[in-house]
């Protein structure tokens, strides 16, 4: 039997620009709020067109010991520079990168995923302990 595990894609950020990256504090106290931020070709650019794109991100957290992750975020990005014009002829392009500020009771993963419109799906997970 397939799962939906089983369509996403990892690899080395600094390689693959796919790759989500998730940036933070290894060590953080309990209870109190930092940031993380996740983004999409930090090493190497991936394209913000209109024919290819990151579709969203999104952010988990899984605490060490409990048996289901929790959805920090969703973040879609709807802006790819179309316009009646034609492709990448618009004012606008919103970028694959976000920032959640959140705080943690206990040690965990980070998991994020993401989604390319030609490359499919993408993840990554980063350890954090709680002091």
């Amino acid at each position: 039997m397939s799962t939906i595990g089983s369509i996403f894609q990892s690899a080395d950020w600094k390689a693959e620009k796919h790759v989500p990256v998730i940036e933070c504090p290894e060590t953080v106290k309990a209870d109190e709020v930092f940031e993380v931020k996740v983004s999409v070709g930090k090493e190497i650019a991936h394209p913000n067109t209109t024919e290819h794109h990151i579709s969203w991100i999104q952010l988990f957290f899984k605490a060490d010991g409990d048996k289901f992750a929790y959805q920090v975020g969703n973040f879609e990005f709807a802006a790819h520079g179309q316009s009646t014009e034609g492709p990448n002829t618009g004012p606008v392009h919103t970028n694959h990168s976000v920032t959640a500020s959140i705080k943690l009771k206990k040690s965990g993963t980070l998991y994020a995923a993401s989604f390319c419109n030609i490359h499919g799906f993408w993840e990554s997970s980063k350890a954090v302990s709680v002091a």
